[in-house]
């Protein structure tokens, strides 16, 4: 069943506090995560769940900003933290949905972001332990923002660089190290920064990229992650 978590005392001219609802069969990670989030200025745990059914009454019953989820739960333990992202998508679009998966699988990462990355994150559940993550990625997709776990991104790219024949074997070391920022959510000015470089050297080098992998139309940010997904999914499970 959903719990209802205690509101804390907001002050008379404080900004609304980002409301989450959390889900996750484990009782640790439920609790884990409320502690984490507890110290979190402008975050409130409205409700916190074990299974779909749950969650589904508690999204209905609190209208949250953002719904923080593992992706199996019951009642069949498969993708039930997925099922609900899709459900939010299309009656509760303005919900940020971020997903929160014990192993680093890019099939799920990929069908979270198959019809667009906008309020949408996905980190691994040792990211936990780091507030602040977990925080920027809930204030992010509040914001219609995107994050993908840089661990996700930097293991798979390096399993594809090894792979023999794989389309990453025509990136240069320059594009794969950007392809890995383009994948994680980051805008050509904040790769721009992380890199030293240009702006306009940033797009040159997104424009091989997507040129070498025969996706030079797809140039939103929403279409650049789910690239970066596919791309990096043909070697999972393979």
């Amino acid at each position: 069943m959903a719990s209802r978590v205690p509101d804390g005392a907001d002050g008379a001219n404080a900004d609304p506090a980002i409301r989450v609802v959390l889900a996750d069969d484990s009782y640790l990670v439920r609790e884990a995560v409320s502690h984490v989030l507890a110290t979190a200025e402008g975050i409130e745990v409205v409700a916190s769940c074990r299974d779909r059914d749950s969650l589904v009454d508690a999204i209905e019953a609190e209208n949250p900003d953002v719904v923080v989820t593992d992706i199996r739960m019951p009642p069949a333990g498969r993708d039930e933290g997925l099922e609900v992202a899709e459900m939010l998508r299309e009656k509760h679009p303005d919900t940020g949905v971020v997903i929160l998966s014990q192993f680093a699988e890019p099939r799920y990462g990929l069908a979270l972001l198959d019809k667009g990355s906008q309020g949408r994150a996905y980190l691994l559940k040792d990211r936990i332990q780091y507030r602040g993550q977990l925080v920027s990625a809930i204030e992010s997709v509040a914001h219609g923002g995107s994050m993908v776990d840089a661990k996700l991104v930097e293991v798979l790219i390096e399993a594809r660089r090894r792979s023999e024949g794989g389309p990453l074997t025509e990136l240069t070391p320059r594009e794969l190290e950007i392809l890995s920022f383009v994948a994680r959510g980051h805008s050509n000015q904040a790769i721009a920064d992380e890199l030293v470089l240009t702006k306009r050297a940033v797009e040159k080098h997104i424009n091989a990229i997507f040129l070498k992998l025969g996706l030079s139309e797809a140039m939103d940010v929403s279409r650049r992650v789910k690239a970066a997904l596919i791309y990096l999914a043909e070697n999972d499970g393979g």
